[in-house]
């Protein structure tokens, strides 16, 4: 298996890639193997068990709502999101759940829908699925791993690991950073043009700008659904949205002051980073980048320089992302994007990384400064924790994607003000991040039971 651009950046929905997106997709991915096995009629009975940080953390991330979503034949990207409360409710209401919308059978919550205290050994975020025949026998069940970003895997696939799954099968394969820029200098081109060439194993080149350049429309709705709505999220913190209110704000500034004014465009990037991570935490239409809880910095950088420089034009938009994407598929090759494998510096770090490299990608950087730019970006995100207040993706999620959407701008400036040349490489700061992830209480990954988690919480 190779990764796609498309495998880093998924349309889908909040609050989170590995606790939401990726339990709704293997649920329906279990949905669809009893279809394919001709069982779903002999379906009596459902039981769902939450394993580690799906357990610790589910609630506050809807994953009990999102796996019942996914058998009832939801999938994340093109689910009605304004309906997933409804469809949630009435499961509650009538004590029933209908697989795939067609096959109704008993369903309790309290005994069918169990949160584990135990932890699986291939990943903390695990499931199991089992169904059940009249007589009490099972008929089909599995397990799946939800591995960060929205990809999962299910019990047979985990027999290898994720990182060795990479093949020859595409024109410029690489596994790591020096594989990268020795493809870039022996073609002398650039990373955005190692990867469309790797994408055409898939697309051609018309279909890969199109696609990139849907999902940035995605991440712009985005964008304007978080500077539009207003309110307070859910989940019990009685966290008040406050983009629309701060874009209000910083409308009264003259064009003059916004773009000289380097804390006023620095107000701007967490303006847009906000609005995103405020839709993400609300359970709106967000896209993975390259998870949900770090979706804000990429489409904050980008926005912001699409919005003040008039020389960014689609062409421009597609390189970042071939860039970002590259950068990605390194940190999820060699090290994880998950927050309950490493924290967050491989969720936020890497997206603060991709961002970076994107944006010295478009500003016409050297596959060197590219990957400085990565480096720096990853660099300064290093033993970064993943601590939820209450098990729910807004603090410190949604200021921590502003703060980093910031960073990576200033990352991307470092390297494109020197030659490419510094004593680090991405690969060894990758590598770090894994060792520091494998070092990482695990109270500080994604569970809510360290950090802020509990030193927040007024008794």
């Amino acid at each position: 298996m190779t990764l796609s651009v498309f495998d880093l950046f998924k349309i889908g929905i909040g609050p989170s890639s590995s606790h939401t997106v990726g339990p709704m997709r293997a649920a329906y991915q279990y949905i669809n193997a009893l279809k394919q096995q001709q069982l779903l009629s002999k379906v009596h009975r459902i039981k769902i068990t939450l394993y580690g940080s799906l357990s610790a953390t589910g609630v506050g991330h809807a994953t009990d709502q999102a796996t019942l979503l996914g058998l009832m034949g939801f999938s994340p990207e093109t689910i009605d999101t304004n309906k997933n409360a409804e469809y949630f409710n009435e499961i509650e209401q009538q004590q029933a759940l209908n697989i795939d919308r067609r096959h109704k059978i008993k369903f309790c919550s309290k005994t069918d829908l169990i949160f584990s205290n135990e932890s699986l050994p291939y990943h903390p975020n695990a499931m199991s699925i089992e169904s059940f025949d009249l007589s009490g026998k099972v008929i089909y069940e599995n397990t799946y791993y939800s591995v960060g970003g929205g990809f999962i895997l299910d019990h047979q696939e985990t027999s290898q690991p994720v990182s060795t799954k990479v093949t020859a099968d595409v024109p410029f394969p690489f596994q790591n950073t020096a594989e990268l820029l020795a493809h870039c200098d022996a073609q002398n081109c650039s990373i955005s043009q190692i990867m469309i060439e790797n994408e055409k194993k898939w697309l051609n080149e018309q279909q890969i700008r199109e696609k990139i350049l849907s999902i940035w429309a995605v991440m712009q709705e985005c964008i304007q659904n978080g500077l539009t709505n207003e309110g307070v999220l859910p989940g019990g913190l009685a966290v008040k949205r406050r983009a629309k209110k701060l874009h209000a704000m910083l409308q009264n500034h003259t064009r003059k002051e916004l773009i000289f004014s380097s804390f006023q465009a620095m107000e701007w990037v967490n303006l847009y980073a906000l609005a995103v991570n405020e839709e993400n935490a609300a359970g709106g239409r967000v896209v993975t980048a390259p998870t949900n809880g770090a979706s804000g910095i990429i489409p904050a950088v980008l926005y912001y320089y699409l919005k003040n420089d008039p020389s960014i034009n689609d062409d421009l938009i597609v390189r970042f992302f071939l860039a970002a994407a590259a950068i990605g598929i390194l940190c999820k090759l060699n090290a994880s994007i998950s927050g309950a494998e490493v924290g967050c510096q491989g969720e936020v770090g890497s997206a603060c990384a991709m961002a970076s490299a994107g944006l010295a990608e478009m500003f016409g950087g050297t596959p060197q400064q590219v990957e400085n730019a990565a480096e720096i970006g990853l660099e300064h995100n290093l033993g970064l924790t993943c601590d939820p207040i209450g098990g729910l993706v807004q603090i410190p999620c949604i200021e921590r994607n502003a703060i980093a959407a910031v960073k990576a701008i200033n990352a991307a400036q470092m390297a494109l003000r020197g030659d490419g040349e510094h004593f680090v490489s991405l690969d060894k700061v990758i590598q770090t991040m894994k060792e520091t992830g494998k070092d990482m209480s695990e109270k500080y990954k994604e569970t809510s039971k360290g950090g802020l988690a509990v030193n927040a919480i007024e008794c």
